[in-house]
């Protein structure tokens, strides 16, 4: 959600960039200034409580030919608390499956033809916003202000409202409000706040690239504390994004994304021992439950194995069905118990 609306925004300040005026309205194309640049979003929480959080890395072009285009790295998402933005990340946006949203656009040089005249002005254009895997057309009204002939500022002259359910987040939302024990309004506003500078002529310049979020957001590498490292596998444990062919412990494919980040944020906690805990829902007797649970949790400690966490640190213990987190009755609560959780081992 506040991701979606942080995206729409961008969108349109990319578009704004090619007003300065050069040989024509684009010249040999505009670059992002993303160190004086800023994407925020909102989300409201139980109703009365608005927070606002922001991406720390932000890339951004517009090519000779109108053609503007704004990359977002979701993980960099800011939201001033370690791991507020761990959940924004594993929970939401999902950033393993989809690690970037792109904002896209085709700038009518029409709109353009003024601007060295008025110095400011407010258009409305049209963008396209890739996010979460789900591809919609979106517009917003920007504000755009010649500095310079080479500078131009484009921010948000009215807030951009995007929809959660739209994008395919409603499942993450669901799991942020679970995991933070709040409401959230299912959709979110975003402004912009963004400076480009006219590339200009001379030899071409290689494409620009995001920041590496460890460089731009809260975490920084190194190893975690013991209470990042258990808040990490409090969260991770809630992503349920680790899957089994039916009735087996064997692995689906596109567990690998985020076992992998398990792997990482393991080894980031080298004092601890990790137990893998595996869980099933109530289908079947209770004696096969309890079998299955145990070989899931043994093949995922296989798979961190196999990827360099060491053996002696991981401990494979399974509980069937004993300990659901939903009623067994319908099949979203059978979801919801069928998982893999992970914590300090004693």
């Amino acid at each position: 959600m506040p991701l979606a609306r942080s995206l729409a925004a961008t969108a349109l300040l990319l578009w704004a960039l090619p007003l300065a005026a050069q040989e024509g309205p684009f010249g040999a194309g505009w670059r992002l200034q993303p160190e004086a640049s800023t994407l925020q979003f909102s989300s409201i929480k139980n109703q009365a409580i608005i927070e606002t959080s922001s991406f720390a890395s932000l890339a951004g072009e517009i090519a000779p030919d109108g053609t503007a285009r704004l990359t977002v790295l979701l993980d960099s998402v800011d939201t001033e608390a370690d791991l507020r933005n761990v959940r924004m990340r594993f929970l939401f946006f999902e950033t393993f499956l989809h690690p970037e949203a792109t904002i896209t656009a085709r700038i009518d040089p029409a709109q353009l033809a003024d601007l060295a005249e008025r110095r400011r002005k407010t258009i409305t254009l049209p963008f396209q916003l890739d996010l979460h895997g789900v591809t919609r057309q979106e517009s917003a009204s920007l504000s755009l202000t010649l500095i310079e002939e080479d500078l131009i500022a484009v921010s948000s002259a009215a807030p951009v409202m995007l929809k959660v359910e739209d994008y395919g987040l409603a499942e993450g939302l669901r799991k942020l409000e679970e995991a933070a024990s709040v409401s959230i309004v299912p959709s979110t506003t975003v402004s912009f706040d963004l400076l480009f500078r006219s590339i200009g002529t001379g030899a071409p310049t290689p494409p620009q690239q995001v920041t590496a979020p460890a460089s731009a957001a809260l975490e920084t590498a190194g190893a975690f504390s013991t209470e990042a490292c258990l808040g990490r596998f409090e969260i991770l444990s809630r992503s349920g994004n680790i899957h089994f062919h039916s009735g087996s412990a064997r692995l689906s494919a596109d567990s690998a994304p985020l076992l992998q980040e398990v792997v990482d944020i393991i080894t980031r906690c080298p004092e601890l021992r990790v137990e893998v805990a595996g869980h099933t829902d109530s289908v079947g007797s209770r004696q096969a439950n309890q079998r299955l649970s145990e070989r899931r949790a043994a093949a995922v400690v296989q798979f961190l194995s196999e990827r360099g966490i060491a053996a002696g640190r991981l401990r494979a213990i399974g509980f069937g069905e004993d300990r659901p987190l939903a009623d067994n009755g319908s099949e979203e609560g059978r979801r919801s118990n069928r998982r893999i959780e992970f914590a300090a081992a004693d």
